[in-house]
């Protein structure tokens, strides 16, 4: 009797999970194609413990217990989806099928668009020149329409530009140090490889492989084994930036040995797309080799690179775009029957990587990763020697000055290259002394100078990077990881003669002071093609991070946190003793060194409403050091530190609603943040006229320092399964991005050297003006038709609002109204006047319609796709994608007199949009 009494209590005290069978629950992860998709991050509601898919798309829960379930699949570049089942009491497997998730919107159509062209130019005096970048294809419909619908208008989410965007190799930061900024011309071309992110995370959400920024973080793993096993051959056309690409690419898998290759390679090229003088020839290639010793040790080669040589159009004032139309470039001009550009952009800095993976027991990795970069990017110019300004734009010979008609400026309006040499070659042969030799006597040679020549401002960079990743799991719900990285630089920087156009040397000598040399060290200052001319110097910079971070998943809550340290040594090295007296003890030598150090946190907080429904908070607060465009003000001349340079702090909170059901997905966020003691640096050309009417073009650096800026908006993006085929996808972004502070402004040229806040009077008034560079509000409605068979259409209608103009700084000081030579305002200056002449452009808004369409054929184990997408179908030729104030008039006098006439002398320069464009792709899978 005592037994059974016992053995009933002990029944009576067993958890109820025991009277119930426990089940397993599988299913495999595929694509449209039919492919596993693998990585897939399986989220089940009722559990901490989510999963993801392995390489053959296969997941599983064990031990559910019976009742109602939902699960939720997602992938980047693939829409998620949400599947809902039942567990009865005596199922010991449940089989969920093949589960297929479908590619964004877009996504298989490869239109991946890089466009920097219009970052190429120097006369623009601002760093927020338009740059584009479609990384890919975020998880939220949000970032899909803001990437590819959007993204092609200059859209730039919550206003955050390029500078605070992390592409990321292996561990390996792909930002420049220079200016911070993303070159994707660095891997242009290499769609496939780079089509598939291993991470993407967006705006301020923490990342598992580095701190991150404002703008997310995109991070590619390029081992070649997680490349499909496949043969991919495109071709694509189109009327951007170039006219054909062809692609391949082929990817072995894994063997049997432990060997796994990939390779990939493309060709851009075509001129004559929609503006005048610009052509591409570019080239791509990428290879990674890996070596699987065993399945915890694998060690993979990567390299890849991208030749480009690619022609730039020019920003234009609107008198230029009345005359000549939108297409008009003044860059180029006819030679022998042939368009030849001034303005040429040739770039190749390869990457070579090796990667070591290590798998420690049961829940740690460990991966380690050294990489060396070296190349040369060289942007070339027009360059000239006491003589006439050789811009068909040049103010002067504008119809609006009155030397021209608009007939004559027409039958003028590019560049004569024929004249060039003329003039080169009417030049009278001379001798010249530079130098002397053992004994004394001079050396002397005899040829005609160059009044006008070709020259490139050269970067050549060499690159090491170490980086270092552990993560390991302390408990099922409990992820922890660590990033160290180290980076050292050596930057040599200088211009090189490339054509002395029919010349036989020129002179490496300084027009705005009394024919000074450049370098004063060197007593020949002939120059001939090839040879370094006016300034050579030489950046170094270590820096070490360290970044930890730490996840932590609830019933209810999920916590992510970072934190991160850096510090930075930067230098730098002159190779040239300037002539003129007051800068040659700052010229040549190496600086001071220049340290920074920085910190940071971020925190991510999920509250899990239910399975369909969360709430989501980001936050971070977070220093960043200068970059070397910013600790150095003129670094071409001397190495003076740009005065009041500070690391900047950043300030960013955003908070998010978002459902994900198999109907509606939606996200709305509100986001709000500050960015304090910001430096900006602006160089551009001015051009300065002397006595007798020769024409100087001077380099002025204009730095703002101590600037602050507020960057707040509500963003909503959805996607509606209207029926099983049809979904509405949409997106608003609603922004005020706006300087919160005046500026402290210094200015450094070679003709006046360095001018501080004591020659501009004071503080430059830019409170309240509006960031630059995006539309602050943007609208987005599509609809997409997928068929069952394997095709698809969509369009989607865009409308773009709040887009200025980026200004100029000098006008906006004390200067422009104070009399220098009395300390008194200028007669006439009212306060009313001067906010009406410093006002800053905004541009209307305007109107975009896009629509694409594909279709995909599956021929035996061939996998065939065809796409098109047009944007900009109404040809509105209207949209101004960016512009800037031109820094020369800086005094009332002056503004007030050009401000008055119909096309000002100094009129603001424009960038417009190309009008209506198309990309078509093709490509064969097998």
């Amino acid at each position: 009797m005592i037994k059974k009494l016992s053995l009933i209590s002990l029944f009576t005290l067993l958890p109820a999970s025991y009277y119930y069978a426990q089940t397993t629950v599988y299913a495999y992860v595929k694509g449209q194609d039919g492919k596993p998709v693998e990585r897939a991050e399986v989220d089940l509601e009722q559990s901490v413990n989510d999963v993801t898919a392995d390489k053959i798309g296969y997941f599983q829960f064990v031990d559910l217990m019976p009742g109602h379930y939902l699960i939720t699949i997602t992938k980047p570049n693939f829409e998620s989806k949400t599947i809902e089942f039942d567990v009865t009491a005596n199922e010991k497997r449940k089989d969920l099928g093949v589960i297929v998730l479908n590619n964004s919107v877009g996504n298989d159509a490869g239109v991946v668009v890089i466009d920097d062209s219009q970052g190429d130019s120097e006369d623009g005096g601002s760093a927020m020149q338009p740059t584009v970048g479609l990384l890919s294809s975020g998880r939220d419909a949000f970032q899909n329409v803001s990437a590819f619908e959007l993204g092609a208008y200059w859209f730039r989410p919550r206003g955050v530009d390029n500078r605070f965007e992390d592409v990321v190799f292996n561990g390996v930061s792909m930002s420049k140090n220079d200016d911070g900024r993303i070159d994707f011309s660095n891997w242009g071309g290499l769609n496939d490889v780079t089509r598939y992110p291993y991470e993407n995370v967006d705006n301020l959400t923490p990342s598992e492989y580095t701190f991150g920024n404002l703008g997310g973080v995109v991070y590619y793993n390029t081992r070649a084994s997680s490349y499909r096993k496949q043969t991919s051959l495109a071709y694509s056309f189109t009327n951007r930036s170039y006219l054909h690409r062809a692609m391949a690419t082929y990817s072995t898998g894994m063997s049997k040995k432990g060997w796994a290759f990939t390779f990939s390679g493309s060709r851009r090229w075509g001129d004559q797309a929609i503006i005048d003088g610009v052509y591409q020839d570019s080239y791509a290639y990428f290879a990674a080799v890996e070596k699987k010793f065993s399945d915890r040790h694998s060690i993979n080669f990567t390299g890849f690179g991208s030749p480009t040589y690619r022609a730039s159009n020019s920003p234009n004032t609107q008198e230029v775009y009345d005359i000549m139309g939108k297409n008009y470039n003044s860059f180029w001009g006819w030679q022998d029957g042939e368009q030849r550009n001034s303005r040429i952009r040739k770039v190749f800095e390869p990457m070579f990587m090796l990667t070591d993976y290590l798998k420690i027991g049961n829940n740690s990795n460990w991966i380690n990763t050294v990489s060396y970069q070296i190349g040369s990017d060289a942007r070339s110019r027009l360059d000239w020697f006491r003589a006439k300004d050789p811009n068909p734009t040049y103010y002067r010979n504008l119809p609006s000055f009155g030397n021209f008609t608009v007939d004559e400026f027409k039958q003028n309006s590019q560049i004569n290259w024929l004249d060039l040499y003329s003039q080169n070659n009417n030049i009278i042969e001379g001798t010249y002394n530079i130098g002397f030799d053992a004994q004394g006597n001079p050396i002397q040679v005899k040829g005609k100078r160059a009044a006008y020549s070709l020259v490139e401002d050269v970067n050549q960079d060499k690159t090491f990077n170490f980086a270092s990743h552990f993560d390991t799991r302390l408990k099922d719900n409990w992820k922890l990881n660590i990033n160290f990285n180290y980076q050292n630089l050596k930057s040599d920087n200088f211009r090189r003669v490339k054509d002395l156009l029919g010349a036989d040397f020129a002179f490496n000598l300084n027009p705005f002071n009394n024919d000074l040399k450049y370098n004063a060290d060197d007593p020949n200052y002939l120059v001939r093609v090839g040879d370094r001319t006016q300034y050579s110097y030489e950046f170094t910079r270590n820096h070490y991070s360290l970044n930890i971070s730490s996840e932590v998943d609830f019933n209810k809550f999920n916590v992510v946190a970072s934190i991160f340290s850096s510090y930075s040594e930067s230098q730098r090295d002159g190779h040239y003793r300037s002539g003129i007296t007051r800068f040659a003890n700052n010229s040549k030598g190496k600086s001071a060194i220049y340290d920074a150090l920085d910190a940071g946190m971020k925190a991510k907080v999920t509250y899990k409403i239910n399975g369909k429904n969360f709430i989501v908070y980001n936050g971070a607060f977070f220093s960043l050091a200068p970059t070397l465009n910013e600790i150095y003000i003129n670094p071409r001349m001397v190495d003076y530190v740009t005065p009041g340079v500070k690391n900047q702090i950043i300030n960013s909170n955003d908070l998010s609603y978002i459902t994900r059901g198999q109907i509606v997905k939606l996200r709305l966020t509100g986001f709000y943040t500050t960015i304090s003691n910001s430096t900006e640096i602006a160089r551009y050309y001015a051009d300065v006229t002397d006595a007798i009417g020769t024409s100087l073009n001077t380099l002025v650096n204009e730095a703002m320092t101590g600037v602050n800026k507020r960057y707040m908006g509500v963003e909503l993006g959805y996607d509606i399964k209207i029926t099983p085929t049809l979904n509405a996808i949409g997106a608003a972004s609603i922004g005020e991005y706006k300087f919160t502070s005046n500026a402290d402004v210094s200015t450094f040229d070679d003709l006046n050297g360095f001018r501080g806040e004591e020659f501009w009077k004071g503080q430059a008034n830019i409170k309240n003006y509006k960031v630059a560079g995006t539309p602050q509000k943007a609208f987005s409605f599509g609809l997409k038709y997928n068929s069952p068979k394997y095709w698809w259409v969509g369009a989607s209608a865009n409308y773009l609002m709040d887009q200025y103009l980026d200004f100029s700084a000098l006008n906006k000081t004390p200067y422009m109204y104070i009399n220098p030579a009395t300390n008194d305002p200028y007669e006439g200056v009212t306060p009313e006047l001067i906010q009406q002449l410093t006002a800053q452009k905004k541009f209307d808004d305007q109107f975009m319609l896009n629509a694409n369409a594909g279709k995909s054929f599956l021929i035996g184990k061939y996998r065939m796709g065809i796409s098109v997408s047009v944007n900009n179908i109404l040809n509105n030729r209207n949209y101004v994608t960016g512009g800037f104030e031109q820094g020369r008039n800086v005094r009332f006098p002056d503004v007030l007199e050009d401000g008055q006439r119909q096309y000002p002398y100094f009129a603001p320069k424009l960038w417009y949009d190309r009008g209506t464009t198309f990309f078509t792709n093709v490509y064969l899978r097998f």
